[in-house]
C-alpha cells in the first residue's frame, strides 16, 4: 500500500477497527533480554508476529540465577494467532531463551542458517530440549506470514548472518533493524546492504524500530579489519604465549585471530565449550574456509611458548569460563607464566567491570602483559555511532521512529536524534507497552502483559517467586535454625540444637554469636509457662522473635531465624 494511504485511514476492504501495533516484552528500556510482538488486525482478532527471543544476565543481586528470560504469558493467551517467530541474529540476547521457552508458543521458528545451526547444535548438547520446527531463512527471502510479508535484509554486526527486517502490511511498512552497523569490510558475515535499504525507503517506510546501544556515541564504529590488522600486529611481536579472549559468537574475531596465527606460526587453540560449539558451526557455514583446524585445551601442554595462541571464552568476567580459571591459575589444562600476552578483544558489557577487573588483576599478578581497548584497537562494537544511524534515516525516511534496544537514556536520546532527522512521530516506549502504529497517530494505547522469568538451576521461575526474596533475604542476614524437644508435659528435653550460617562468630565486645542465640533461647522457655510450651506454634514464634532481637542488637541486621518444636 502506498504509505500516504496508510497513514490517512484503513485500507479498502479492511475491518474498520484494524490497526498495526508494536509491543515490545523485553529489550526497551534494557539492554539483553530481546523479544517483540507486530501485531496486525481488528483489537482482539489480532495476529501475531514475534521478533527474537532472547535472554539477559542476572547480576549479584540475584544469587543463584544466572539467565533472566521474558515473560511471554500475553502471547501464550493468544498463541494460537501467532503466525511465527523470526530470529534476527544468533546473539543469547536474541536467540537464547527459545529453547527453554518455544514449548509455550508452538509456532514455527525462522533463522538463518548459522543460528539455525547454532540451536540444533545445542539441542543435541541437551537432553531435555525441544524439537524446534526450524524453518532456514536466507538474504533476500520474503516470507509470507500473512497477515506480514517479511523480506530478509543483510545487515553487519559482530556474528555472522545479521538480518533487518522489513514487515509489509496492508497499513505499512516496518523496518525492524535488529543489532546493525556499517562496515564494508566485515571479515566474516554479511555488509550491510544499503542498495536494498535505499530501495526500501523509496518504497516507504511508515515505522523504524532501531538500535540504539551506541547512540550516545559519535562518529562511525571502525571496522572488523581494523581491528583484525591491529591482532595481527599483537600477535606478531608477542614472545610468549598469547590468550585472546572475545565472546564467543564473534566469528570475525576468531577468523582475525587464526590468521594472525598462522601468519606468525603459530597454533590456536580453544579454551572454553560456547567458541568451541560456535567455531565447529562457523566451519560448516563456511566463515573458517581456509583456517587450519583448531587444536583442543589439551593439546597446549605439549605447544612451545611462542607457537601457541589461545582463544578463551569468559570475556565478560564469567566465574566458570575459562579466563576465569586461567587467572586464577586453576584451568586444568592452559597455564600463563611471566612474559605471556592477555588480550581483550570485548568490552565490558555494563555491570560486569568489577569481575572483568578481577580477573586482569589476576593476570597482572602473575606477571603477564594485559592488552585492552582502553590501549590499543583490539575490539570494535557492532552496533551503529551516530553517524551511521543519521544514515539509516537518511536511506529510509520513515514517519516514525520507535528507538528500541537499550536502556532509558539510549531510548530518549535516539528519540531527540531521530527528530532532528526530520521524523514526523517518535515514540519512547518501554517493556509491555503497545504501541499503535497505524492507521492515525502513532502512540501507547495499551498496556500487555510482561516481566521476567528467572532460571534457578533447572527451573524456570517467575520474579514474584518467593524462593527468590528468601535467597535475597539469606545473602544480607543469615540464617540461624533452632531446633527444640518438648515433653507432652511442656518440659524442654535436653538442650536446643542452633545451627548458625552466614553470619558473624563473633561480636564487638568479643562475644560469640552462638552464646548470644544460646542465651536468648534458654531465657524464652525459662519465661514461658509450662502450659505455653505445650503450643509448638507459641514456642516457635516467641523464640523466633527473641533470637531476631538479640542478634539484631548486637550486630545491626536481621537474620532469617527458623524454629522447630518437636514433641517428645
Amino acid at each position: 500500500m502506498n504509505q500516504t494511504n496508510a497513514q490517512s485511514g484503513v485500507g479498502a476492504g479492511l475491518d474498520s477497527n484494524t490497526d498495526l501495533v508494536f509491543a515490545p516484552l523485553g529489550g526497551l528500556g534494557e539492554i539483553g533480554m530481546n523479544a517483540a510482538l507486530y501485531g496486525f488486525g481488528p483489537k482482539g482478532r489480532r495476529k501475531w508476529l514475534m521478533v527474537d527471543l532472547g535472554v539477559a544476565f542476572a547480576g549479584p543481586e540475584l544469587p543463584g540465577i544466572d539467565l533472566i528470560m521474558p515473560d511471554l504469558s500475553f502471547i501464550e493467551k493468544n498463541r494460537k494467532d501467532l503466525v511465527g517467530l523470526i530470529i534476527t541474529h544468533a546473539h543469547e540476547d536474541h536467540i537464547g531463551a527459545v529453547a527453554q521457552l518455544w514449548p509455550r508458543l508452538g509456532c514455527p521458528v525462522y533463522a538463518t542458517r548459522f543460528a539455525a545451526s547454532l540451536l540444533e547444535i545445542r539441542r543435541l548438547g541437551e537432553e531435555s530440549a525441544p524439537k524446534i520446527p526450524l524453518h532456514v531463512m536466507r538474504a533476500g527471502q520474503r516470507l509470507d506470514l500473512a497477515p506480514f510479508e517479511v523480506e530478509i535484509v543483510p545487515v553487519a554486526h559482530s556474528i555472522p548472518e545479521s538480518t533487518s527486517l522489513a514487515i509489509r502490511t496492508p497499513l505499512g511498512l516496518v523496518l525492524h533493524s535488529g543489532d546493525w552497523k556499517i562496515d564494508e569490510t566485515p571479515v566474516a558475515g554479511w555488509p550491510t546492504d544499503e542498495k536494498r535499504l535505499r530501495e526500501i525507503g523509496k518504497e516507504g517506510v511508515l515505522a523504524l524500530v532501531s538500535d540504539s546501544t551506541n547512540i550516545l556515541r559519535d562518529g562511525e564504529s571502525p571496522s572488523e579489519t581494523d581491528v583484525a590488522n591491529n591482532l595481527a600486529d599483537l600477535i606478531a611481536a608477542a614472545t610468549g604465549r598469547v590468550l585472546v579472549t572475545t565472546f564467543a559468537s564473534n566469528v570475525a574475531r576468531m577468523r582475525a585471530v587464526a590468521l594472525a596465527a598462522a601468519q606468525a606460526g603459530r597454533h590456536v587453540v580453544i579454551a572454553g565449550r560456547a567458541m568451541d560449539r560456535v567455531s565447529e558451526v562457523a566451519r560448516e557455514c563456511g566463515y573458517l574456509d581456509g583456517i587450519a583446524d583448531f587444536l583442543p585445551a589439551e593439546s597446549f601442554a605439549n605447544l612451545p611458548r611462542n607457537k601457541v595462541v589461545i582463544m578463551a571464552t569468559g570475556s565478560q568476567g564469567e566465574t566458570r569460563a575459562a579466563m576465569a580459571r586461567i587467572a586464577q591459575d586453576e584451568h586444568p589444562q592452559v597455564r600463563l607464566a611471566s612474559g605471556d600476552k592477555v588480550i581483550f578483544s570485548s568490552r565490558p558489557i555494563p555491570g560486569n567491570e568489577r569481575a572483568i577487573g578481577d580477573i586482569i588483576n589476576g593476570l597482572v599478578r602473575q606477571g603477564i602483559e594485559v592488552v585492552t581497548d582502553r590501549t590499543d584497537l583490539v575490539h570494535v562494537s557492532g552496533h551503529p555511532r551516530r553517524s551511521e544511524v543519521k544514515r539509516l534515516y537518511e536511506w529510509l525516511k520513515p514517519q516514525i521512529a520507535v528507538p528500541a534496544h537499550g536502556e532509558a537514556l539510549h531510548l530518549a536520546e535516539h528519540a531527540i536524534f531521530a527528530k532532528a532527522q526530520g521524523v514526523t512521530h517518535t515514540v519512547v516506549a518501554s517493556d509491555g507497552d503497545m504501541v499503535h502504529l497505524a492507521p492515525g497517530n502513532p502512540g501507547i494505547v495499551d498496556q500487555v502483559a510482561h516481566g521476567r522469568l528467572y532460571t534457578d538451576g533447572n527451573i524456570l521461575v517467575p520474579s514474584a517467586d518467593e524462593a527468590l526474596r528468601q535467597r535475597r533475604s539469606l545473602s544480607f542476614g543469615g540464617i540461624i535454625s533452632v531446633g527444640i524437644a518438648v515433653t507432652s508435659k511442656g518440659e524442654i528435653a535436653g538442650d536446643p540444637d542452633v545451627v548458625i550460617a552466614g553470619i558473624p562468630q563473633r561480636v564487638r565486645d568479643g562475644r560469640t554469636m552462638d552464646t548470644i542465640v544460646d542465651k536468648a533461647v534458654f531465657e524464652v522457655l525459662d519465661t514461658l509457662p509450662r502450659q505455653r510450651r505445650r503450643d509448638a506454634n507459641a514456642v516457635e514464634t516467641a523464640v523466633e522473635r527473641a533470637v531476631r532481637s538479640a542478634v539484631r542488637n548486637v550486630w545491626g541486621k536481621r537474620p532469617t531465624v527458623h524454629v522447630l518444636v518437636m514433641e517428645v
